[in-house]
């Protein structure tokens, strides 16, 4: 894929993602290998605020592999005002997963230079998405539906589904929406990239079919 400045996404969940450390999240915490291209920071803490709803919220999320996804640790929910409390009612309307999902991206890094030179720029998933949640540069899509089977196909279902995966969302309609496949498609380049080794610590409810 072509290098190009990123333009960060307007997301639903505005997050502020941080290392268990409580360090901003960079390239350089992202030590976890995940399939062949992608790097992932192996812990988070991402926290929001719901002003409607009167309160902050921080989720720890881990990487655990027989998972493949992130998954939730430890949530902390505190009162932004005096006039909520923080019983199950309230707690039950926070969108916990979706934290994680809005999360996860920042979280995600791919490398478009040699990744064993020192001088390789390293991107977050969240970087590439364009304002219009869109990944993939228009052309780079077209590109890779053109040409068929390949290497560049591989590095792009990888990416694609490693980016939904991960933040438990479904990758196959991600794929579908970003190169403009049918479901079925879409489903098969999953198992072709799965049985070529691309996906290895990666999964999307785990025991469906590798097309969910």
């Amino acid at each position: 894929m072509p290098k190009r400045r990123a333009v960060r996404q307007t997301r639903g969940v505005k997050v502020d993602v941080k290392t268990l450390d409580g360090n901003p999240v960079t390239w350089r915490e992202a030590t976890q290998p995940v399939g062949s291209v992608l790097r992932i920071a192996p812990a988070f803490v991402a926290t929001t605020t719901d002003a409607a709803l009167g309160v902050e919220t921080s989720v720890t999320a881990r990487y655990m592999h027989d998972e493949g996804r992130y998954v939730i640790r430890g949530v902390a929910n505190t009162s932004t005002r005096d006039d909520v409390e923080i019983n199950y009612p309230t707690v039950a309307k926070v969108g916990m997963q979706a934290i994680v999902q809005s999360a996860a991206p920042r979280c995600i890094f791919l490398t478009l230079d040699d990744e064993e030179d020192a001088r390789a720029e390293w991107l977050s998933v969240d970087q590439l998405t364009t304002a219009g949640r869109r990944i993939l540069p228009p052309a780079v899509a077209a590109e890779v539906v053109k040409r068929g089977g390949g290497e560049a196909r591989m590095e792009v279902i990888e990416l694609l589904y490693g980016s939904a995966a991960l933040a438990g969302l479904p990758p196959a309609k991600l794929i579908q929406r970003e190169l403009g496949i049918p479901h079925r498609t879409a489903s098969q380049w999953i198992i072709d990239a799965r049985k070529a080794g691309r996906l290895e610590g990666m999964n999307y409810n785990a025991g469906r079919p590798a097309g969910g």
